[in-house]
């Protein structure tokens, strides 16, 4: 919306044509975002503590969990809250995929907080049942690719880019629907799974986040675009300041959520961010790198199939407990150890994504 202010504003001092160029909206994206953050966090875990909006620990799970019962949870809510005043604010809400993006970000976070509501506050172990929550994940992971399908208005918007091979772009067709609904509802579960420790999935996601404005910046600009030889998609541009907002509201979020956690994200949170990150790939075209830069979720995602898996099959465990990173606390690793070695993991593959633009 300030956009739309600092250029009437222009008419009568020039100086606020600085508020129209990218980089600039992009940097006060991730501040105000961050800002919002810390400001309202200490507020919203007195409210989540006053409410008794506590985590409940699993009795089979590791033991130096159980002193985290009780921790505010469905801080997820600041995450979000953050992200969506500051897209609002420095944005172009007259770009579609800026407005997609909002949808998949309130969408998935109401999924989220009615699962989370049964679990903390109606006292529901289960939560939202399983087959409802990817009932509705699926809804609004459908509802997203039939649009953009049926809304593109260029062969490179469906069509897949594939990392290390020069001027490989396979038309999806109708796959296309397919693969934005794996995207969303995929990387939505897999950043669920992983939000197991203090601050594990949350680094993750900003590295992510963070990677993908850099999609999102060259795929928008014709220049860079052609220098990289990837599909130039104008719309893509605005998407940096949703990319950035998430890094400032991540980073805001870590303050009280890096171990030990003063608050934890909950499913509001985590199913929210993995569906982003899930539509903004699809929309900068980097599907597959999304599964290279998003490695440590797609590792904790494998290692909880497997584990299944092998034990209904076989009737035996792979891991001492999966997701992967309670075998390693199991395994007598520290938490902190077992988070940071996660997080290095996850810049590795960041940058390995990153690379693919040149390494074609």
């Amino acid at each position: 919306m300030l956009i739309w202010l600092a250029e009437w504003l222009t008419q009568f001092e020039t100086g606020f044509n600085v508020f129209s160029y990218l980089t600039m909206r992009a940097i006060l994206s991730t501040l105000t975002a961050l800002l919002i953050a810390i400001i309202t966090g200490p507020k919203m875990i007195r409210a989540l503590q006053r409410m008794q909006i506590g985590q409940t620990v699993r009795d089979d799970g590791p033991e130096s969990h159980l002193s985290k019962a009780g921790t505010p949870t469905m801080g997820g809510l600041l995450i979000l809250s953050a992200i969506v005043a500051s897209v609002l604010l420095w944005a172009d809400l007259t770009n579609r995929y800026v407005l997609v993006t909002l949808a998949v970000v309130i969408g998935y976070g109401i999924i989220g907080f009615v699962d989370d509501y049964r679990k903390v506050i109606r006292k529901d172990s289960n939560g939202l049942i399983a087959r409802w929550k990817y009932f509705w994940q699926s809804v609004i992971a459908l509802g997203v690719a039939i649009y953009l399908y049926a809304s593109a208005a260029s062969p490179a918007e469906t069509s897949l880019l594939v990392p290390f091979f020069k001027d490989v772009f396979p038309q999806l067709g109708l796959f296309f629907i397919a693969v934005v609904y794996f995207a969303l509802v995929g990387t939505s579960n897999a950043v669920n799974l992983t939000d197991g420790l203090d601050g594990l999935a949350i680094v993750p996601t900003i590295l992510v986040a963070g990677a993908l404005a850099i999609f999102a910046y060259v795929t928008g600009n014709t220049n860079f675009a052609a220098y990289l030889n990837i599909p130039f998609i104008p719309l893509t541009s605005e998407l940096v300041i949703v990319c950035t907002a998430i890094v400032g509201a991540g980073l805001g979020f870590l303050w009280f959520n890096t171990y030990p956690a003063q608050v934890f994200m909950g499913d509001v949170g985590s199913l929210a961010l993995g569906g982003t990150l899930g539509v903004l790939a699809v929309l900068v075209r980097q599907e597959i790198v999304l599964i290279i830069m998003g490695g440590v979720f797609v590792i904790e995602t494998l290692s909880v199939i497997l584990q299944v898996g092998s034990y209904k099959l076989r009737g035996q465990r792979i891991f001492r407990m999966a997701p992967i990173h309670h075998h390693y606390e199991l395994k007598g690793w520290p938490e902190p150890r077992v988070i940071v070695r996660f997080w290095i993991i996850s810049l590795i593959l960041v940058l390995v994504g990153l690379a693919t633009l040149k390494l074609r």
